[in-house]
């Protein structure tokens, strides 16, 4: 017999950015503790088809998923709290929910009738979460947005009808809620979370659990007053107030007793919970003495999510060595304008992916200062492509070499589309040249990636279209940077390093997306470790 799976639906009102990913990552994680399996999807009610053309700038990183989804960063937000590797079933856009509906239309799978958004939009939108949340005890399911919002309607209405389809015993809803202060009376008012909670009332949804955010302390005055205007058991009107670090957040839902509340309306056993793994990150984080000081040198400075996950992969490798992580934000267009003294008080300095030509010579001058300066460095993608273009400038003296990507023209294209990707290169077929999700790579012994992971063979996720010039492999180990990494049949150049160097890493892929919060991923362990015996 099948295993019977259990929904936990999370909804948002008052406002958008409270933090229903990092909620429904919290319950994921508690409720793994007790021995359940658990599994997280996201249904987002952007018409795309999925986050790929997102302009990262505003929505944050793209998270790549092992099986090559180009997803929201709250897939990120779940990997790390429930420890899994998540696929593309956990990412659900509407333009994907619309896309399937209208390609069934024009195949005549729905003989003839007429296509309406009840029952076939919501009925799409069922299958999504009942085929992603198969052979788990509990799946859970964020709904993007805010209640109310017109074109998440549709999405409402179909976790609203999963009650009757599954078993009222089988579902629950929470709701996330923002309780405002008002500076000049010195409250905090719960009015605006009332009146989300009878909005989502009043679309057929009574929750059961209530999150409530705020940047001022909550009293039980305020819990009780939500629980009795809302009608919800007081013991599931639970604070959320904002801490140091979100992956405290799973310790604070469990001190007022939600894993257990959510198993007895469930219909769960009520069972011991065990470690998360976190106690000693968290102790770290508490017990963490002096700073390392990590420049990121960035593209997109207005949005710090859009590079959520090297942030966090930093962060987890300074907590893991006793150390906190400061973060320097640094525009790649201010070092071409300004030079590199911006650089100066830096004790790493770290590249991350991206797209496009803007700010790529300030990369490229930062580069040069952390080869030149021993500093150590970590080219993440782009960030490699750029360590690739930087010493062929100025090492192996092409004084024009570059990536295709930005300079069609150059007559040392050390970075180019591959011979087989070209005959993709017209504009309907140009994402066809992509290459997305894991790949195997075969590392180099005796190389410091090799040292680091442990192991010849590994496994990492990319999202990138150009590749190292295979034409120029002789030039550049001749001189001194070595190509360690490659794919098992040695086509592709994966991980590149200067051996005489403190730390000179960088890779084709994007390992920040594999670290966790208590298991960094071992070329950020390293880096922060050669920063600070450096420092």
């Amino acid at each position: 017999m099948a295993k019977e799976t259990k929904y936990i639906f999370v909804t948002g009102g008052v406002l958008s950015g409270l933090g229903k990913g990092i909620f429904a990552a919290s319950l994921g994680n508690i409720l793994k503790s007790r021995g359940f399996s658990v599994n997280l999807q996201k249904c987002d009610p952007y018409l795309n088809v999925d986050a790929g053309t997102l302009n990262p700038g505003e929505h944050g990183e793209v998270f790549v998923t092992d099986d090559g989804a180009e997803t929201d960063l709250d897939i990120g937000h779940y990997e790390r709290f429930i420890d899994r590797n998540l696929t593309k079933a956990s990412s659900v856009m509407s333009g994907k929910i619309y896309t399937e509906v209208l390609e069934d239309e024009r195949k005549g799978k729905y003989l003839g009738k007429t296509v309406q958004v009840i029952p076939h939009i919501t009925n799409k939108i069922q299958k999504f979460i009942v085929e992603a949340g198969k052979g788990v005890d509990i799946h859970i399911v964020e709904i993007g947005g805010t209640v109310g919002d017109y074109e998440g309607l549709h999405f409402i209405e179909a976790i609203r009808q999963m009650r009757r389809k599954v078993g009222v015993e089988n579902v629950l809803y929470a709701h996330l809620v923002y309780l405002p202060f008002l500076e000049t009376s010195k409250e905090l008012k719960t009015k605006p979370a009332q009146s989300s909670v009878r909005d989502l009332l009043a679309l057929g949804i009574q929750a059961q659990i209530i999150g409530c955010r705020a940047e001022h302390d909550i009293q039980q005055e305020h819990l009780k007053k939500i629980a009795l205007f809302s009608d919800v058991d007081e013991r599931a009107v639970v604070p959320l107030p904002t801490i140091r670090s979100v992956y405290e957040v799973p310790t604070n839902l469990e001190k007022f007793g939600l894993g257990d509340f959510v198993c007895q309306k469930l219909n769960l056993p009520i069972k011991k919970r065990t470690s998360n793994g976190w106690e000693k990150y968290l102790d770290n984080l508490a017990h963490a003495e002096g700073e390392v000081k990590i420049g990121l040198i960035a593209k997109y400075m207005s949005n710090e999510d859009t590079y959520k996950s090297v942030n966090e992969a930093i962060q987890a490798a300074a907590i893991h060595n006793k150390k906190m992580a400061k973060i320097v934000w640094i525009d790649a267009e201010k070092v071409e304008k300004h030079g590199t003294k911006v650089l100066d008080e830096l004790d790493g300095i770290i590249i991350p992916g991206g797209f496009g030509n803007r700010g790529t010579e300030g990369k490229i001058l930062a580069c040069k200062y952390a080869r030149e300066k021993n500093i150590p460095y970590l080219g993440l993608c782009l960030g490699m492509q750029v360590a690739v273009i930087e010493f062929a400038r100025n090492v192996l003296n092409y004084k024009d070499a570059n990536s295709a990507e930005f300079d069609r023209d150059s007559k040392h294209d050390v970075i180019h589309i591959m011979p087989e990707q070209r005959t993709c290169l017209d504009e309907e077929n140009f994402g066809a040249t992509m290459r997305l999700g894991a790949f195997p790579c075969l590392l180099a012994k005796g190389s410091k990636s090799y040292t680091l992971y442990g192991q010849d063979k590994i496994s990492e996720r990319h999202r990138h279209r150009y590749e190292f010039n295979n034409d120029y492999r002789k030039d550049f180990t001749k001189a001194g940077l070595m190509i360690v990494g490659t794919s098992p049949n040695n086509h592709l150049v994966e991980v590149i390093e200067l051996p005489l160097h403190p730390f000179f890493v960088g890779v084709q892929f994007h390992p920040e997306f594999k670290s966790r919060p208590d298991r960094p991923h071992p070329l950020f362990d390293g880096f922060i470790k050669a920063c600070l015996n450096q420092s």
